[in-house]
């Protein structure tokens, strides 16, 4: 079973340093195959066992960071095909004429419902939210009124903020490029 790992609040700012290459190598290291990761923010691609349950991978992911870094480093990991799904699933303004596209990844043990219900609850300005399963997909319209998007005045003071791994819409796509090729 092919993984997406997408990890949270390393390499910003130069805070939090995680190397690519050695991350890469203590995820092989583990007993993981074929793993690749995309630019300096987390994000990885391997396979595991056919057998292997999702939590157990998760954990696994999760021990091992947790062993090898002294911050904590909080995990979304998504199958190929949940990925795929999302992204397939996506309404046409996320393709359309969208300034700024970002996606909003669940990290584990996150609670969804109270995302929703917080982001639900903002007045939107220049932009639209889409809800999927496992992230939610946040466009802003006109560059020159993100200053007033919910999306900058509200998102970063949400209790909820630091449990999400937020990814650009080209970083969610180039990651899909990458599972299409395999």
């Amino acid at each position: 079973m092919e993984y997406v790992a997408l990890l949270r609040g390393i390499n910003v700012g130069g805070k939090n340093k995680v190397v690519m290459s050695e991350l890469r190598e203590q995820i092989a290291a583990e007993g993981f195959i074929n793993v690749r990761t995309y630019i300096n923010s987390g994000n990885l691609l391997f396979e595991a066992g056919a057998d292997a349950p999702r939590d157990n991978v998760a954990q696994v992911v999760e021990d091992l960071l947790a062993r090898r870094y002294d911050f904590p480093i909080r995990l979304a990991l998504l199958t190929v095909q949940d990925y795929l799904a999302e992204l397939h699933s996506l309404p046409d303004w996320w393709h359309g004429e969208v300034a700024r596209r970002d996606a909003l990844f669940y990290t584990r043990g996150l609670d969804r419902s109270h995302v929703r219900e917080r982001i639900e609850a903002m007045e939107l300005g220049d932009e639209a939210v889409h809800f999927g399963e496992h992230a939610v997909f946040w466009g802003k319209f006109d560059e020159k009124n993100f200053l007033r998007t919910a999306y900058h005045k509200r998102l970063l003071r949400e209790d909820f903020y630091r449990q999400v791994t937020i990814r650009s819409g080209s970083t969610v796509e180039k990651i899909a490029a990458m599972l299409s090729q395999g």
